[in-house]
């Protein structure tokens, strides 16, 4: 006899990141896996947010309460309306020798939200699991995002819904506060001739549910409190049509007169113009570490 051991290549990595969409848009993605070996491949799909033990695996201490290194859960935000937030098709089949089979993963979140994650596992005769891709994705109600540094909320929403009419009421307002932070962090390694670098990233969204062509303005307020701490900002306004990316850089050289005891921590205010203003306030924070 001859001992055959099944083989696959898959086309994406551990992660497939379906990035921003519009709340209540679908978007899909094509993941390839190649049968390399000379067997026929019978294969089976499964998605960790539908898995019968989910619920046994919940009663577990809140992922709120632990710290952001003991965090495992893999299934994120849900849908409100009771709908899987990812699919996949198709769910089983066989993959013949030498051939490849396509699986698209379809992305429609109903809320926003920028924590759907989930797990697909793809396994051979049942049982085998060949392949293991982190599905994430994010979903806004308007046509701009703002993305980068280290997150200082939480990745586990309240079961309350908010009422949109209030939110909306306060940014018809006049000006609101920031509605979230996000914090740069630069460190500058000692006696380095590089400046400690960051960088944050806005974007407008392409979505058939968008009207008009109305581009996103963005600003970041860096006034003379940066400059004396050490910060220069690359790139600080600009203009994005649909779909297009620009980065913020933030680069760092500890100025003479620095106290390594105090390192600095320095404010300032994004603003981005869509279909409404939103405010994000960036926390600068940097700190000199020893080469070793």
């Amino acid at each position: 006899g001859h001992g055959v051991v099944p083989s696959t290549e898959c086309s994406v990595g551990e992660v497939l990141d379906m990035g921003y969409v519009m709340a209540g848009d679908t978007v899909t993605a094509t993941v390839k896996i190649e049968n390399t070996s000379n067997l026929t491949l019978p294969f089976s799909v499964q998605l960790a947010s539908l898995s019968p033990t989910r619920d046994k695996d919940r009663q577990k201490i809140p992922s709120f309460l632990t710290s952001s290194l003991q965090r495992t859960e893999i299934v994120g935000t849900q849908n409100y309306n009771g709908f899987s937030v990812f699919s996949v098709s198709p769910t089983e089949g066989k993959i013949e020798a030498g051939t490849s089979q396509d699986f698209v993963v379809t992305f429609s979140p109903d809320h926003e939200s920028l924590y759907y994650s989930d797990r697909l596992k793809v396994l051979l005769f049942g049982k085998q699991t060949a392949h293991e891709i982190h599905l994430k994705g994010a979903a806004r109600d308007h046509p701009m995002f703002v993305e980068g540094g280290v997150p200082l909320d939480v990745p586990v929403e309240s079961l309350a819904v908010t009422s949109p009419v209030a939110s909306r009421e306060a940014l018809e307002g006049g000006p609101q506060e920031a509605v979230r932070s996000l914090l740069l962090l630069l460190e500058y390694v000692e006696g380095s001739a590089e400046p400690a670098r960051a960088e944050l990233t806005v974007g407008a969204m392409q979505s058939p549910l968008l009207a008009a062509k109305k581009a996103v303005e963005f600003s970041l307020d860096s006034g003379a409190e940066l400059q004396r701490a050490g910060f220069a900002v690359d790139g600080p306004r600009g203009a994005l049509e649909r779909g297009q990316l620009q980065r913020i850089g933030v680069s760092w050289v500890p100025p003479a007169d620095l106290q390594t005891s105090d390192p600095p921590l320095v404010s300032a205010l994004l603003t981005v113009k869509g279909d409404i203003t939103e405010s994000y306030r960036v926390l600068f924070m940097a700190r000199v570490v020893s080469a070793s």
